[in-house]
């Protein structure tokens, strides 16, 4: 397999670098200071096509696969996490559900704004007591002639109160039943649905989190997606691609921490000379680059097993697991070569160390990811 940039990869790096150094680096603090997320960017990166990547060009995407995918998330969080992360939803989660699962007339309804930027878009399948216990959700959906009407409440959800339209997973049956979850595409303003509280982060405090919010919300079964029932199985269909998202998303802040730290090295001086000079941060710097290719080779062996159609839930959730986990030693250390300037908001490593974290959380926390691997492999 031979993963080495394309030329059209290599000219969305260049084009992305090029649009952060304008548009997302000289707010990216102020952003992440005050939890405000920037919609006018999503409309900028929108008019890249960068809100539509993996979309076809006749529902208004850039037709690209995602080897483009992940440099291109990938690429803008080296520059700030909460962006990429948000650029990472918006792609994979909603717009990608909707894409592969809904009817024809939702499609044209709802993609074209999506993959455009025009439209923000959510996925809403945690709940407070049910993280990767999707079985066992409490926000239900009851028929009610051609409607259904939906009770309960979301938490951790990108774009919860922003976005223009929400993928929402529902139960339909019993607690814990075989095939008891449907998803609908419900948009804002619909009546009973509302935003909630919204969270307080550690870092990704760019990207917007907060509760969505259902108070005997009635929509048509038309905004239905896919068959009742397969809710939770499109879900985790969902969820092979997302995981490849964050591990792009992971390998991306991995790589900035990295970078920065190469630069620093060779700047700070201590005993009139630069401390790359130093054995203990070339060891430093050898495991942080080591770490980040073997990443970024997970990653790539995971998107080119599904862009074959081949089965690939092993291989995205080590991708997903192994980048997370990189991403949190390499700003970890990053930080460390830093000293004590690395603890301060003057430099950008302690925010790398800080949006790091969500990525072996969100999508599957890292010890979810070791029970799919392990149950892979025990039944080969």
């Amino acid at each position: 397999m031979n993963f080495a940039p394309t030329e059209l990869q290599s000219q969305i790096a260049d084009m992305i670098k090029d649009f952060a150094d304008k548009n997302i680096r000289p707010k990216m603090m102020e952003w992440d200071e005050t939890q405000e997320f920037p919609v006018e960017v999503f409309k900028k990166l929108g008019d890249l096509g960068l809100m539509g990547i993996l979309i076809p060009t006749e529902y208004g995407g850039s037709g690209m696969t995602y080897m483009e995918y992940i440099t291109a998330v990938s690429e803008i969080a080296k520059v700030c996490g909460s962006i990429g992360l948000s650029v990472a939803a918006h792609n994979s989660l909603c717009t990608n559900h909707i894409y592969k699962f809904a009817s024809e007339e939702l499609k044209k309804k709802y993609i074209p704004k999506l993959a455009t930027g025009e439209w923000i878009g959510a996925w809403g399948l945690t709940e407070a007591n049910t993280g990767s216990d999707a079985g066992n959700m409490q926000c239900v959906a009851k028929k009610d002639g051609d409607d259904w009407v939906i009770s309960g409440t979301k938490n951790w959800i990108t774009h919860g109160k922003t976005g223009d339209v929400a993928v929402v997973l529902c139960r339909t049956g019993e607690p814990r039943a075989k095939n008891n979850v449907t998803a609908f595409a419900i948009e804002k303003g619909t009546p009973g649905f509302t935003a909630g509280k919204k969270e307080n982060k550690l870092g990704m405090r760019a990207s917007e989190t907060t509760e969505l919010v259902f108070d005997n919300c009635r929509i048509s079964d038309a905004q239905r997606l896919g068959n009742i029932g397969e809710g939770f199985k499109q879900a985790m269909i969902i969820l092979d691609g997302g995981r490849i998202s964050i591990a792009a998303l992971a390998l991306g802040i991995a790589k900035g921490a990295y970078e920065a730290s190469i630069k620093y090295s060779k700047e700070r001086f201590q005993f009139d000379q630069p401390i790359s000079n130093f054995q203990a941060i070339q060891w430093k710097l050898a495991d942080m680059a080591t770490q980040i290719e073997g990443a970024e080779l997970l990653i790539y062996q995971a998107a080119d097993k599904l862009m074959r159609g081949e089965k690939m839930t092993k291989e995205s959730a080590m991708a997903k697991y192994y980048a997370s986990e990189v991403s949190v030693r390499v700003a970890t250390e990053a930080v460390q070569i830093f000293g004590g300037y690395g603890y301060t908001k003057d430099f950008p490593v302690e925010k790398y160390y800080r949006d790091s974290k969500l990525c072996t959380i969100g999508e599957g926390t890292s010890e979810i990811q070791k029970l799919v691997i392990s149950r892979d492999i025990l039944t080969q």
